[in-house]
């Protein structure tokens, strides 16, 4: 199975970037706002035509399965503080260190996770054909981020007092990489508890890449997500504990982590799609401990029967919890024999977490917070300087809320102006129709004026840049 959609996905959840927009730190602020406005605008469907024509160019592999690697083609850029990718290259596939720690650990980080997935899985890059492997580093100024943008992986360098240089953590460079093979083998939906899938797995691989190059075992492993990222000032060890959702930070600046770790904790929400970077937690707590149960190495017990899911012809795109747990209990089965003991690790599991009983009952539920969000009204009010409207950002990476209430005679001349003569059209129930599926880590908008009759909900990607740059004008006024 192929997903043929383009992802842009970061690996610092929005809610933290969020949390430091509104800090009292100017300068921390001023950076995570600016991260969070840059990551808007890229996943606004802007792939950079350069970044796309090299990933073109390079001729993927023919290979069979089985078949042996050539090894990883790897080429770095360097963006020199721009935000045009990929940039100057400065290091390519069998070329020499370079006095730069960002090139030379993005470098080494492509290579550990194209090696995981070869060694481990025989799988040739992301899509299973050689894809090249591309990164761009020093992207943008303090740039509190590192995102896949559907052809090559670009770090920015942190702003030093929350977050350190993105290329220093290695699962997540893994984990950014492993949103490619979903989308090439499951192309789980972004929403709900398919969405929360997706995140799950590109977490479990990323760890999966960290723990093989350091050579740990399952017992060994912290299961952090994120732990090279945070600067020592930060009051928490990382950005997930797998282990232990809900747990891996509490700060305040960022918050307190809120990923739920069993079903009883399920938040439903239609923020965040469906909380898709919340409840991730839960099928990441069930993966660990049906590593630690399973024993050994991750990658070769747990990630394999996880593998065997991800890569299979059962699994469809809108799979839920209780699904995919089916699914990793019957790949146990083939793999080891029914009523082996991975098998009833793996079924514990799940029980442990609420998405299976014991017996093998479901308490999955249904996929949950769909994205699509409340359906359009029909628009053509006639909206005046005393209308009100609520304008509301839900999703990216980290799931953080922000809404504002306004009234559009209190806007800025121009802004008023553009607002009424978009809700007096129909441009916006328009969008919203035509909207067939959600991208991964971009955002979703609801707009509803009662003067306009206007209601909708409308993906990031879809919208036209004059009406996404009028939303987050307003989203960002005082």
């Amino acid at each position: 199975m192929t997903s043929t959609h383009t992802s842009h996905c970061t690996i610092v959840p929005p809610y933290m970037l969020e949390a430091l927009a509104l800090g009292d730190e100017q300068a921390v602020a001023t950076h995570a706002r600016a991260a969070l406005r840059h990551d808007e605008q890229l996943r606004a469907s802007r792939r950079t035509p350069t970044a796309q024509e090299t990933v073109r160019s390079a001729p993927h592999r023919e290979t069979t399965a089985g078949a042996a690697d050539t090894g990883p083609r790897r080429t770095i850029y360097d963006a020199k503080g721009t935000q045009t990718t990929p940039g100057t290259q400065v290091r390519a596939e069998g070329g020499a260190p370079t006095g730069d720690p960002a090139v030379n650990e993005a470098y080494d980080g492509l290579g550990a996770t194209w090696e995981l997935w070869s060694t481990a899985y025989s799988r040739d890059s992301l899509d299973g054909k050689g894809m090249p492997l591309l990164a761009s580093v020093h992207y943008g100024r303090n740039y509190d981020n590192a995102f896949w943008d559907g052809s090559q992986m670009v770090f920015g360098d942190g702003d030093g007092v929350i977050f350190e240089r993105f290329t220093k953590s290695l699962d997540v460079i893994g984990h950014e990489l492993a949103h490619g093979v979903t989308e090439h083998t499951a192309g789980l939906l972004y929403q709900g508890q398919s969405g929360a899938l997706n995140e799950s797995v590109s977490d479990v691989f990323g760890v999966l890449v960290k723990q093989k190059a350091l050579g740990q075992t399952a017992a060994e492993a912290d299961w952090l997500v994120g732990a090279d990222l945070l600067n020592p000032s930060v009051k928490g060890r990382a950005l997930r504990d797998m282990r232990n959702p809900g747990t891996a930070y509490d700060d305040p600046r960022l918050g307190k982590d809120p990923q739920p770790a069993d079903m009883a904790h399920h938040v439903d929400t239609q923020d965040d799609n469906g909380g898709v970077h919340i409840n991730s937690g839960i099928p990441n707590r069930a993966f660990v401990l049906a590593a630690d149960a399973i024993g050994g190495n991750a990658w070769e017990g747990a990630g394999a029967i996880w593998y065997a899911v991800l890569s299979g012809d059962a699994i469809k795109a809108d799979c839920d919890f209780a699904t995919f747990a089916g699914l990793t209990v019957a790949a146990a089965g083939s793999v080891h024999g029914d009523g082996s003991a991975q098998q009833a690790a793996v079924r514990s599991a799940w029980e442990q977490v609420g998405v299976l009983t014991v017996g093998g009952s479901s308490q999955g539920g249904s996929t949950g917070g769909s994205a699509g969000g409340t359906a359009p009204g029909q628009g053509g009010g006639v909206p005046t300087p005393a209308s009100q409207v609520l304008l509301r950002r839900t999703g990216g990476f980290a799931g953080l809320v922000r809404e504002r209430r306004m009234v559009l005679g209190e806007l800025p001349e121009r802004d008023a102006r553009d607002w009424q003569h978009l809700l007096a059209a129909p441009t916006l129930q328009r969008i919203a129709a035509s909207t067939e599926r959600t991208h991964p880590d971009a955002f979703t908008y609801s707009v509803v004026c009662d003067e306009a009759g206007c209601d909708v909900t409308l993906q990031e990607p879809h919208l036209p840049e004059a009406i996404h740059s009028l939303f987050e004008r307003a989203l960002t006024q005082d």
